[in-house]
Parts: C-alpha cells; sequence; structure tokens
C-alpha cells in the first residue's frame, strides 16, 4: 500500500513525532539520546530549521520544526533519522530498522495550535509519569533553554518567554 502523500507548505512549522520500532525504549539509555542530540547538533549545522521544541521520550521524539529557506522537511528528517540508526547499528553491532514507521508531520495551523504543540511537547514526560515538571527532563528543549544551550533550539522571543517562563535561562 502506497504511503499517505505527504502535506507541506513553504513557511510552516510542523509537530512531528517519529516511533520506534516496536516501541522499543531505545532512548531510556542514556547513550542513546546523547548520540541522537550529537545528531540533531550536526543537522542544525547542515540544514535551514528553526527547532524551538522538542522532547526525546524512552521510545519516539517529538519536534516543533520550522524549515527555513526553502529547506524540505522531509530531507532533514531523513539525514536525522538515518544517520542515527547508521551510527546507532554501527556502535551496536546491529542491522535493520530502528523507526517503526515514517515520521508523522502535521502543519502547524494558527498560533494557538503552536503555543498548544509547544506546551504538549514540554508535558509529555510528565504525562508519560516520567518525571513531575518538565524542566526536570533533560532530552528536551526546556532543559536546553533554561541551560542556555543553543546549538540544538533555537532562542525564543520575550513574547513566548512571557507565556512559557519556564524556558528562561537560568
Amino acid at each position: 500500500m502506497p504511503h499517505r502523500r505527504r502535506i507541506l507548505a513553504a513557511g510552516a512549522a510542523y509537530h512531528v513525532t517519529a516511533r520506534t520500532n516496536r516501541s522499543e525504549p531505545i532512548f531510556d539509555p542514556r547513550p542513546a539520546s546523547e548520540l541522537f542530540l550529537l545528531v540533531l547538533k550536526q543537522a542544525h549545522k547542515r540544514f535551514a530549521f528553526e527547532l524551538p521544541n522538542f522532547t526525546i521520550m524512552p521510545n519516539h521524539i517529538h519536534f516543533l520544526i520550522k524549515p527555513t529557506n526553502d529547506e524540505s522537511l522531509s530531507k532533514i528528517m531523513q539525514w536525522i533519522l538515518s544517520v542515527f540508526v547508521m551510527r546507532w547499528n554501527r556502535a551496536h553491532g546491529l542491522h535493520g530498522h530502528v523507526w517503526g514507521e515514517r515520521f508523522f508531520s502535521r502543519i502547524i495551523s494558527s498560533e494557538s495550535d503552536w503555543l498548544h504543540v509547544f506546551t504538549y511537547i514540554d508535558e509529555n514526560p510528565v504525562r508519560a509519569n516520567l518525571i513531575s515538571h518538565p524542566w526536570q527532563w533533560k532530552n528536551s528543549g526546556m532543559w536546553h533553554h533554561r541551560a542556555g544551550m543553543s546549538d540544538i533550539v533555537n532562542g525564543l522571543n520575550e513574547i513566548v518567554l512571557g507565556v512559557f517562563p519556564g524556558h528562561r535561562r537560568l
């Protein structure tokens, strides 16, 4: 059965998710999430995109991502996901799939939708009962904003920081 055609729009922001094969919690051990963060840093140098928020859960990822300069969301995600798989498999002497299906994406349709996705990403580890407060999750945009780490996430303007003060640098 052919894949459903991905809906893309120039200048759009997207909520992107990707789940591991069989929902295996490969990001639970720290080395996998550290490798994924390294790949994200390299993707930021290779492609033009904004990543205001993200979270790496034990068996899936969430991005709020906006390709810029006519960059292709599909090319960005293909590179991130495939480079991670190649490096993960090489490091562990494995072959085959890490991701269960192709990544899911949807266009963020409004400012209120953007705010909803941003909040959803922050709250994901809390809803999964992994932590009590979003700022405790190290593999997230909030953690990186608070630590002043801008090699993965983009800075947030004062309006967004007013709505999401937990993202202010400590």
